[in-house]
Order: structure tokens, then sequence, then C-alpha cells
């Protein structure tokens, strides 16, 4: 495994363990030449996923642009890396589980809205105001509204 800061080619494993979620292996490695230690993942991969995007244009599925959107939407909110991984490790299990290559870019949102709502509300309406491209307030309150009513219909 190259290392981050130097390239070198070579490193040790120094710790190896299963994610919580048993979906993927963590390595905790060493660079032997400047001594830098750095976390790997290893991850079953089963088939490569296309999205298919509104304007029909499909590219691979991207794990890390997933998480990335999802970290964005839980910035400075009580959600952890971990959280975020298991989020994104179930909606991966289940584009996997189904046997389909392809998944519509509109399916990817509403999977993802539909984890965060359970993880976060904030995140969860953070994310769907760029989802749903709200284009003005209004939109963002009627939305917020709605969860509203729907996290007090939960609680009842």
């Amino acid at each position: 495994m190259r290392c981050p800061f130097c390239s070198c080619e070579n490193s040790q494993v120094k710790d190896s363990r299963p994610t919580e979620d048993g979906t993927a292996i963590r390595r905790r490695r060493q660079c032997e030449e400047c001594g830098a230690r750095f976390t790997t993942f290893e991850r079953i991969h089963m088939r490569d996923i296309v999205v298919i995007k509104k304007d029909d244009h499909r590219q691979p599925f991207d794990r890390s642009k997933l998480i990335r959107s999802v970290s964005i939407a839980c910035r400075k909110r009580p959600v952890s890396p971990d959280q975020i991984e298991l989020l994104v490790n179930s909606i991966q299990q289940k584009i996997e589980a189904s046997g389909e290559s392809e998944i519509t870019a509109v399916r990817l949102g509403e999977m993802t809205m539909e984890g965060l709502r359970t993880l976060d509300s904030v995140a969860y309406i953070r994310f769907a105001s760029v989802y749903k491209d709200f284009t003005e307030a209004r939109d963002f309150e009627d939305f917020a509204r709605s969860v509203r009513s729907v996290i007090e219909a939960v609680k009842e």
C-alpha cells in the first residue's frame, strides 16, 4: 500500500479489525520509509453500480461522493463519522442486494433521505434542501413543517 505522505510502496499492517457493521476490514498501517501511520479499508466489491442522472447521463457510483454529501448535511451536528459510514454502507448494501447494476439518482437521493431522516432531522432537511432543489425560503419552510408534523406524529 502506497504511503499517502511520502509515496513509498512499503508499509506494515499494525492493526487489523472488522468495522462495526462487518462490511469492511480496517487496517492501521505504518510506512517503512517515513514512519507515518495511516488507515486503509478493505471492502467487498460485488459489482459495478452505475448511477443514472436526471439528464440520463450515466456515471459510476462513487461511494466517497455519497459520504461527502452526507457529511456536508451532517456538519456541526451530533453525527459521528462512524454513523455516516454505517449509513452509506447500508445504502450501498441495499443497492447491491437489489441485484440491479443501475440506480437512478432520484432513488439514490430518496434512499439517502430515508437514512438521514432517522439519523438527524436537521441533516435530513439540509440534504433535502439541496436534493429537492429548494429555490425559495418558502420551499424550505414547507418541507420543515412537514418534517415537524411527522416527528410529532411519531412521538404520539
